[in-house]
């Protein structure tokens, strides 16, 4: 079952699927014992065990801007820390490239803590963006209904008063 039919699928359709007993004596429990797994009967007339039992995953998984700058910070601090032995081991043997490597394990540094930091705003930004659903309290409702009728009441306001303007001033005394 994929990922999209597991987010699909319900609980019930989740408990019905059938389980796998295994001998209680069994030495590995991955591997279930001759005639307490499920079995089908081959080709031959052989009896064949199953080989997959598919379990519900027990957490969702990241989001994929989150999981690319995962990797992407994983990946960065991997090379730091190559870089890193390499820089040590060159400075222990007395060779040339210690320097460099050095000055190239700082810079590594500094772009692995933006690399985790990029991992953190991204999860947040996917958080704010589409991890909450929220309703809006009554209050925040009914304020937000009286900014929009004064928005509306300005608007009006302001259009009266252009249409005043382009008729000439007509329907207003010249004098008082």
């Amino acid at each position: 079952m994929g990922t999209a039919e597991r987010r699909g699928a319900t609980a019930e359709s989740v408990a019905e699927r059938p389980s796998v007993r295994r001998h209680p004596e069994a030495s590995d429990r991955d591997i279930p014992t001759q005639g307490y797994a499920e079995e089908s009967t081959g080709e031959f007339g052989q009896q064949e065990q199953q080989l997959w039992v598919e379990e519900p995953a027990r957490r969702r998984r990241l989001p994929d801007p989150v999981r690319t700058a995962a990797v992407r910070a994983v990946l960065i601090a991997s090379v730091t820390l190559i870089q890193a032995v390499v820089a040590f081991l060159c400075t222990m043997a007395d060779s040339w490239l210690a320097f460099p490597m050095v000055i190239s394990s700082v810079v590594s540094t500094i772009v692995a803590t933006w690399g985790v930091a990029d991992v953190w705003v991204t999860r947040q930004v996917w958080n704010q963006r589409y991890g909450v659903v929220s309703e809006p309290s009554s209050t925040a409702r009914a304020l937000r209904r009286e900014r929009r009728s004064r928005r509306r009441q300005e608007r009006a306001t302001l259009r009266e008063q252009a249409r005043i303007r382009r008729r000439g001033g007509a329907g207003q005394l010249s004098h008082p």
